[in-house]
């Protein structure tokens, strides 16, 4: 089946940032640097610093860094700079809340300092190549914001979108009071009574010195994400990567979700080592799709699950018999593999040798002779994943081994040339339980055999390679279906 979008090409820088713990906690009262002259031409394409807003347990670390996550993923360098990281670097061991007292001159000079530590780290990042600094910190006040636009808009010419974190809803405070227990650093040696009354009493301080912005006559481009998201205020956007930052915001929901994964079952082109196509399953795969449905419909099935398929026959017949609503998802078809639709790896390799080792050199970006390649797979997710990031939950994909690798590979935060490589087996149910921005994976097998479709990167990708060379990983498989030509071993 041939693919529902046509892609755009992509470039090829596609390292991730590492991302580190943060809470936030920023209360203040070598290139050399491009000339203004030069940023004015591609005004629209100058670097965007995003500067977090807000009082603490507002939900600002979590979406700084889910914006962080997906921006990286569309292929934009982004990196947090946590203002509470550089504080811990001045102050190792927490002890109370008054090192947030407005009346701490010592501590004020310290929380200055990290925060000037923050921008000037993100500035050179932004000077070094990257597109986009998120600053995770309160920057409660006018004076504080006004020296970030000034130093970042003004004196470096970039973009700065300022996005406050509002919440005036009780219950969720507390949710976000309770997350930044469990994951803070500042509260690892302290009893949880303690450290919630340490807690509380912080954003006493803040309160004390905040100054909420007034985006009608402050001037600054501005997003309000109130309530975790329950509305938005948006003004004076002013660029595409604005409006992207808004269109995965508006999406965004930091709720605790659970995701099902799973490959079809075993189809006839999987015993056969076919690639692509629109098999049937074998029977070894119908007889997944049973077991896969008993798991999903048992008594203690999911409240509301539902399930994702692609368009093609083999995820319909896996998900057939849970007792869910289920949905086909064209964006959830497999990569396209164009003039090898259906070929197995030795046929592509006497057909198509100089392709073969050309998708082996580069098999993210390898794009088959009118077909896809992994980065057209991503760029056509893109919907999927802003809608897994909203307030889905219990949702169980069925798809194929290319697509999961590029979900999983965001969830996981994999770096883009590893996606390729992310080892998807056959009759696997893989569980993500999500919570704030962390992510556990658990692996359930279900004990029923397979082929192995797994092929590691060669050793020698040269386009001239032997033939054996070129064949060396390529994964066992049968020369015809006549093992499986009888009865299903269960019936759906």
């Amino acid at each position: 089946m041939a693919p529902t979008i046509m892609m755009r090409p992509i470039k090829k820088d596609w390292q991730r940032q590492s991302q580190s713990e943060s809470e936030d906690d920023d209360m203040v009262g070598k290139k050399d640097i491009m000339p203004l002259v030069m940023l004015q031409v591609g005004q629209h394409f100058v670097p965007l610093v995003i500067t977090m807003v807000g009082l603490p347990a507002r939900g600002k670390t979590i979406l700084a860094y889910k914006i962080q996550q997906y921006l990286n993923w569309t292929n934009h360098k982004a990196k947090v700079f946590s203002v509470s990281s550089y504080r811990r670097k001045h102050i190792e061991l927490y002890s109370s809340h008054d090192l947030f007292r407005k009346e701490n001159s010592e501590a004020a000079e310290i929380r200055q300092l990290s925060a000037q530590e923050a921008q000037d780290d993100a500035t050179k990042w932004l000077q070094d190549g990257g597109d986009v600094a998120i600053l995770d910190g309160t920057h409660i006040t006018q004076a504080r914001r006004q020296t970030v636009y000034d130093h970042f808009a003004k004196v470096m010419g970039y973009k700065v979108l300022f996005i406050e974190c509002v919440c005036d809803d009780e219950m969720l405070i507390e949710h976000n009071v309770k997350e930044v227990m469990q994951f803070s650093k500042d509260y690892r040696n302290m009893s949880s009574e303690k450290a919630l009354d340490d807690f509380h009493h912080k954003i006493e301080h803040y309160m004390e010195q905040h100054e909420p912005m007034k985006p009608k006559t402050d001037g600054y481009s501005y997003i309000k994400y109130l309530n975790a998201g329950e509305s938005l205020t948006v003004c004076r956007l002013n660029s595409p990567m604005q409006s992207e930052v808004l269109a995965f915001v508006s999406n965004f929901k930091p709720l605790a979700k659970t995701f099902y994964f799973s490959r079809h079952g075993e189809s006839e082109n999987n015993v056969l080592g076919r690639i692509g196509g629109d098999a049937d399953l074998s029977v070894r795969g119908r007889t997944y799709a049973a077991a896969l449905a008993r798991y999903f419909n048992n008594e203690n099935r999911l409240e509301g699950l539902r399930v994702w398929t692609s368009e093609l026959r083999r995820t319909h017949q896996t998900a057939q018999g849970i007792k869910a609503p289920i949905e086909p998802v064209p964006f959830l078809n497999e990569l396209y593999a164009g003039v090898c639709e259906g070929l197995s790896y030795e046929e592509v390799q006497c057909k198509f040798p100089q392709e073969f080792a050309w998708r082996d050199q580069d098999k993210l970006q390898y794009r088959y002779p009118w077909g896809e390649s992994y980065i057209d797979i991503m760029t056509r997710l893109k919907p999927v994943l802003l809608e897994l990031e909203g307030d889905i939950d219990n949702l169980l994909i069925i798809s194929h081994q290319a697509v999961l690798r590029c979900l999983l590979g965001y969830f996981l935060n994999k770096k883009h040339e590893e996606l390729p490589y992310i080892n998807v087996p056959l009759h696997t149910i893989i569980k993500l339980t999500l919570s704030g921005y962390k992510c556990k994976m658990e692996v359930i097998k279900l004990n029923i055999e397979c082929v192995d479709t797994y092929r590691m990167q060669p050793k020698n990708c040269s386009v001239n390679r032997s033939t054996d060379d070129a064949l060396q990983t390529v994964p066992a498989h049968f020369e015809n279906l006549s093992l499986w030509n009888h009865a299903p071993i269960v019936q759906l």
